[in-house]
């Protein structure tokens, strides 16, 4: 293979830049065009873009964002834990009430936009029939 050879597949230019893509998928808004809503619910990703009509139905997100979230999730509560633990001392209720309320509230932040981010990686880097082949 010569070099004019493996230079002629490559594309020029990339028309959809990563990084981009999953900042407004992280805001779940549609990666292509950044306005339309991705999900239809808290974490169902909807069939298409209400604004450009860019196709989701065939994402697949599946335990990726659950798995994220609950790795970010259980590092940050443990780290408040014992930072809390050493700092004040507090009654094991306590700490239980404080950990429980931030982990849960940290938990449902973060799901949808990982799952929004998921899926703008997905289509940014044409996986799984975001390539426009069906």
């Amino acid at each position: 293979m010569t070099l004019t050879e493996s230079t002629s597949t490559l594309p020029a230019e990339d028309d959809r830049p990563l990084w981009p893509a999953v900042r407004k998928g992280w805001s779940r808004r549609c990666p292509a065009c950044g306005t339309g809503a991705m999900m239809s619910g808290f974490l169902k990703v909807a069939d298409s873009c209400p604004d450009c009509g860019e196709a989701f139905h065939h994402h697949r997100a599946d335990d990726g964002p659950a798995y994220l979230t609950i790795l970010v999730v259980g590092k940050l509560t443990m780290a408040l834990y014992l930072s809390i633990y050493l700092a004040f001392a507090p009654s094991p209720w306590v700490m239980i009430g404080v950990c429980w309320t931030v982990a849960l509230v940290m938990a449902l932040w973060l799901l949808p936009r990982f799952k929004g981010a998921l899926v703008a990686l997905q289509w940014s880097r044409r996986m799984h029939g975001f390539g426009g082949e069906e």
